[in-house]
């Protein structure tokens, strides 16, 4: 039995119709949820739904019975995720799960992204527990820049402080398939991946994405980690998530996302989402 918490985020949605489609039978999947009643379209479909919250061992325990793969969604709650996901793997441990799949970070143990520490924390935890494991360190998603590429058409303008680094992003889709990959291979293999898209990007590069699939002109304004604060601020955004999303810039200007990693698209077989691809769907093209 493949069972997925978090199942009705965005990845672990995607992460239970990927299994369907792939061909595991209904019975055999189980989505873990706190809210079942958000879950109604995939009981629908046969899968077996069962309500736990990270926070919560004893529900754990009883959600991931008869579990065979557990593919780990990494919680939402930054601050308080290691405890819960120390929580999962102890109810994993007691029911004698044979393989955990976790969406971990780019380079969780060599880099200055704000969210690697409980990431990393994470992975040692697994290593801890001593459950066969496949780590699947996911890059950016390109649905981050949702919002970037239609502000971009709008107003010829992509703004940031990450310089020249590049970012390997891919798409929800593209990672949930990847993790489907590994939860029904025939013998998964323990380790720590890199995965990301085939090719990274800058966010000049990312500009004139946009320009060419919008049709006007559109600039890169590359600022100082200051300017961009006081930009962010003066958008309306409150000084702590300024911070954070500077301090995310500025990890990427130092490589944090550049990984020159191929091993997504050898999971799912085919070259991963490009960005005028992302760009022309996100713009309706």
């Amino acid at each position: 039995m493949i069972t997925v918490t978090g199942a009705t985020g965005h990845l672990g949605r995607l992460v239970v119709t990927g299994l369907l489609d792939a061909g595991v039978p209904a019975e055999q999947v189980v989505a873990v949820v706190r809210s079942p009643e958000k879950a109604a379209d995939l009981a629908d479909r046969g899968v077996q739904v069962r309500q736990a919250d990270y926070s919560d061992p004893a529900a754990l325990q009883t959600a991931l019975q008869g579990t065979d793969r557990l593919m780990l969604v990494s919680g939402s709650e930054v601050g308080q995720r290691v405890a819960q996901h120390g929580n999962v793997l102890q109810a994993a441990t007691a029911a004698g799960v044979g393989l955990v799949v976790y969406t971990s970070a780019s380079k969780a143990d060599d880099t200055s992204l704000p969210l690697a520490p409980e990431h990393i924390a994470t992975e040692r935890l697994i290593a801890d527990s001593g459950i066969p494991a496949v780590v699947l360190r996911n890059n950016w998603y390109l649905e981050n820049y949702d919002d970037q590429i239609r502000t971009a058409a709008e107003t010829g303008e992509v703004v940031g402080s990450s310089g020249s680094g590049r970012i390997a992003a891919a798409t929800r889709a593209d990672y949930a398939a990847g993790a489907v990959a590994v939860l029904v291979a025939d013998t998964p293999e323990p380790g720590v991946l890199e995965v990301g898209g085939d090719e990274a990007f800058t966010l000049a590069e990312l500009a004139a994405t946009v320009a060419a699939e919008s049709g006007r002109e559109v600039a890169h304004r590359d600022l100082s980690a200051a300017e961009h604060l006081e930009f962010l601020i003066g958008l309306g955004l409150p000084q702590q998530t300024a911070e954070f999303v500077v301090g995310l810039d500025q990890s990427i200007a130092q490589g944090a996302l550049d990984t020159g990693s191929t091993a997504l698209s050898t999971l799912i077989g085919r070259p991963t989402t490009t960005l005028a691809q992302y760009v022309r769907t996100v713009l309706g093209r």
